[in-house]
């Protein structure tokens, strides 16, 4: 389990974020201030609303401590890469997706440790985990932020290498995400088994309002379909491997560790069950409004 929590997932994130780094350019970026609404929307949706929405959920589920702590290190994650894929399939806006899923991947630097710090002192008994602002950021920093610069380096600079190498990351980061997710699932089986009349119904349904939740948000301040569809998918679709991740550096005992990241695990799966009635409906949205 050491060598799992030390190496194996930082090392797999590292993977999948060089990944999403190579799938970047400095423009990306500059759609910040070309779409101002629709990023500070995605953001507000996805920073703000999201744990906001998922706090609710735990509260009124009644789940424990421990799996609560877990969902909300869910809430404090990023989006997930494949929602650039998702927002694309359903007629999104693909250049808005990756605009926000580079910058709140970066942003996660900050965010995350900051949230984290919180959501612990809600949840956890004092001795349960030690959380270092400062430690778990830099840590942040190493295995989020520095793996994306260094992609969208080797992208600007290397533009030939790294249209080769792009596909076959992509492959080897998809793989990396189902390993974790089935690992996660099966180190906590027994809790999986005994939560699963609470756990299920509520991720299924965090899932679906998650998607809507960004839509709506959307919807309200007057965006586009296209744009709508895209917020959406950026708010629903997690990135499971960094909360996983994230338990495995808490480290909450070796007890513990299985069971704050299977709500992560359990959203990774479901989160794609919950994206095809989701994403029908943008998709036929999209399709009337084109």
């Amino acid at each position: 389990m050491d060598l799992v929590v030390s190496v194996f997932l930082p090392l797999s994130l590292g993977i999948i974020m060089l990944s999403l780094g190579l799938g970047l350019t400095v423009a990306d970026f500059g759609r910040i201030i070309r779409q101002p609404r629709a990023v500070i929307a995605g953001l507000f949706a996805q920073v703000v609303l999201l744990p906001v929405t998922v706090y609710g959920f735990v509260i009124a589920f009644g789940v424990s401590c421990e799996l609560a702590f877990g969902f909300m290190l869910l809430a404090a994650s990023p989006g997930g890469v494949t929602s650039n894929i998702l927002t694309k399939l359903v007629g999104g806006t693909l250049a808005l997706s990756i605009s926000l899923t580079g910058l709140i991947s970066l942003l996660s630097v900050i965010t995350v440790p900051l949230l984290v710090v919180f959501w612990a002192g809600l949840f956890l008994n004092a001795g349960d985990v030690t959380v270092s602002v400062t430690s778990l950021a830099l840590k942040m920093f190493a295995i989020t932020a520095v793996p994306v610069a260094l992609g969208m380096t080797l992208r600007a600079t290397a533009s030939a290498l790294a249209a080769r190498i792009e596909p076959v990351l992509s492959v080897i980061a998809a793989v990396l995400f189902v390993v974790i997710v089935v690992g996660a699932v099966a180190a906590s089986w027994d809790v999986l088994v005994a939560n699963w009349s609470t756990l299920a119904p509520m991720t299924a349904l965090m899932v679906l309002s998650l998607l809507a939740l960004g839509w709506i948000i959307a919807r309200l301040i007057g965006l586009p379909v296209a744009d709508r569809a895209a917020i959406g998918m950026e708010t629903g679709i997690q990135n499971s491997t960094v909360a996983i991740t994230l338990a495995g550096i808490l480290h909450a005992g070796p007890e513990a560790l299985p069971v704050i990241a299977l709500p992560a695990a359990m959203y990774g799966i479901l989160m794609y069950l919950g994206a095809l009635p989701g994403g029908y409906m943008m998709y036929r949205a999209a399709k009337a409004a084109a």
